[in-house]
This record gives structure tokens, C-alpha cells and sequence, in this order.
């Protein structure tokens, strides 16, 4: 019933503005993921990244996939109930909520973005199992304490039991004036042991050039993007234990048998580290 409410105030909120007149980056990553949730300014963007970097199309999907192995590894094997998400993105079954309450009903996930058009397509963030709970929430990565600290997280969530924190292909595109790993430190200092970070990160270690442009030109549009090292991404796990494998390129994170094609990427085709880390 509470979500039901939730839904209802979003509900009688203004409409959201979508500006359909020039792209946006949560409806050009649904363009790479093959949705229908977006417009043609979308879809012109998304092809003229490609034509800047033709491999972006499968960093979409290897980089949704890792999120779907990383969090159902977390509720099968690891034992974590709780996940919370952020820099959700515009819903694209499955979700998180969906691949970890499929493993254990009972899971209960969070919810962040502060994108009005995520905000719009919400209401797919709220459908939960009877047994477990999901909740949709407003909040800036920039602000961690205003994630925290929020009512309906607090309402959701056991910060005496175990979370998972997703944050998946969101850190690169922080401003320049962000502190990433402060950021990352901040949600982590409170949750107990036994908690995770689930992690994904652009780099430019094996094609500079050719993030150089991509960045340059989302920066042109007003996006900033800042691709790392593996030094640099490894940093955001200090004092965590990675899990097996460790920090790996996407594609070499416990691939899935049936992810056709995949053993056929060598180690530099997709610039994007991926990790998954317990808080001892």
C-alpha cells in the first residue's frame, strides 16, 4: 500500500519536461540497450557514438549483464537481502529488483536517480513480490547523506543487516568538482560487515584517443565523463576484500556459459572495469 501512495503523490507531481528536442543520456543508453524508450534525437546521438566508438552498443549490454550476475551472486551465494541502487536509469526488465527477489523473495531493494525521466518510468521500479519490498527515491550521488538519510530508505532498508550498494557505469559520469571516492566512502562507512560494493567503471586504459573523443563530446552536450585507470577504479575499493575475480574487464567477471560471443572478446575490447567487493 505504501509504494501505491508513493506512486499516486508522484502521480499528481507537473508533468515531467522531456525535452525530446535534444538527446539524453539515460534514453541514448536505452537506445544501446535496444528499448523503446526514447526519441529520435536518442537515436541519432547513440549512432553518432558509435561511429566514435563502435563498441559501445556491447559495453550497454556486457555492462547490464555483469549487473545481473554480480547481484544474483550476491543473493544466491553471498547471502545479501538488502540492495541499493544508484543512477538507476530509465527500467529495463529484467531489473535488479526482479533477477534478486527471483532468487529470494524476501529481497528488498532501493531505488536512486535524480532524473525526471527515470522518475516517469518509476512506477515498473515499484512491482515487488509479496514476500519482499522495493522503493523509488529522488536523490543526487553528489549528496550521499541525503541518500542516506532519506525517510523512504530508512522505511525500506535494515542498516543493521547487510547491503549491497550498486553503483553501476554511474561514478564516471559524476562533475568535475565530485569527490568519487569520498562519494563511495560516505555510503559505505555506516553499513555493517558483510555488506558490498558492486561496482562497473569506464576506463581509458587500452583506446585513450578514442575515449578522449567520446568525452570531449558528451562534454560538448554538457555531460561530463571521466574514465579512469585500473589503479584509479581499484582505488574505490580500499579496504574491502574483492571478491573472486577481482577487478576484471567487464567481460571477464564470472561470464555466464550462455553469453554467446563473449569468449571470443580479448581483454581490451570493452573499456569498462567492473568489481564486485565485501566490507570485512
Amino acid at each position: 500500500m505504501a509504494d501505491a501512495e508513493e506512486w499516486m503523490r508522484t502521480r499528481s507531481r507537473p508533468p515531467v519536461e522531456l525535452h525530446t528536442d535534444r538527446p539524453h543520456a539515460a534514453r541514448v543508453y536505452d537506445v544501446l540497450l535496444g528499448g523503446k524508450t526514447n526519441y529520435p534525437e536518442d537515436r541519432k546521438a547513440a549512432q553518432q557514438l558509435l561511429e566514435t566508438m563502435p563498441v559501445a552498443g556491447l559495453v550497454a549490454h556486457q555492462n547490464r549483464a555483469f549487473m545481473h550476475r554480480a547481484v544474483r551472486y550476491l543473493a544466491r551465494e553471498a547471502g545479501v537481502r538488502q540492495f541499493l541502487d544508484i543512477g538507476t536509469g530509465i527500467p529495463t526488465s529484467p531489473n535488479l529488483h526482479e533477477v534478486v527477489q527471483d532468487a529470494d523473495p524476501a529481497c528488498r531493494v532501493v531505488y536512486t536517480d535524480n532524473d525526471p525521466i527515470v522518475l516517469a518510468h518509476s512506477r515498473a521500479l515499484h512491482e515487488s513480490t509479496p514476500e519482499g519490498r522495493t522503493a523509488y527515491i529522488e536523490a543526487d550521488l553528489c549528496d550521499p547523506d541525503g541518500i542516506l538519510e532519506h525517510p523512504r530508505l530508512r522505511a525500506t532498508l535494515d542498516f543493521g543487516q547487510p547491503v549491497a550498494v550498486t553503483l553501476v557505469a554511474v561514478l564516471h559520469w559524476l562533475p568535475e568538482r565530485a569527490d568519487p571516492y569520498g562519494i563511495v566512502a560516505r555510503l559505505l562507512r555506516d553499513l555493517p560487515p558483510g555488506s558490498h560494493l558492486v561496482l562497473s567503471h569506464a576506463t581509458n586504459d587500452f583506446e585513450p584517443a578514442m575515449l578522449k573523443q567520446v568525452s570531449d563530446n558528451f562534454k560538448a552536450k554538457g555531460s561530463n565523463v571521466t574514465p579512469r585507470s585500473k589503479d584509479e577504479v581499484r582505488r574505490f575499493f580500499d579496504g574491502l576484500d574483492l571478491v573472486d575475480p577481482g577487478l576484471q574487464v567487464v567481460q571477464r567477471w564470472r561470464p555466464d556459459p550462455v553469453d554467446v560471443g563473449a569468449e571470443t572478446l580479448s581483454d581490451t575490447d570493452i573499456p569498462l572495469y567492473v568489481g564486485v567487493a565485501r566490507k570485512p
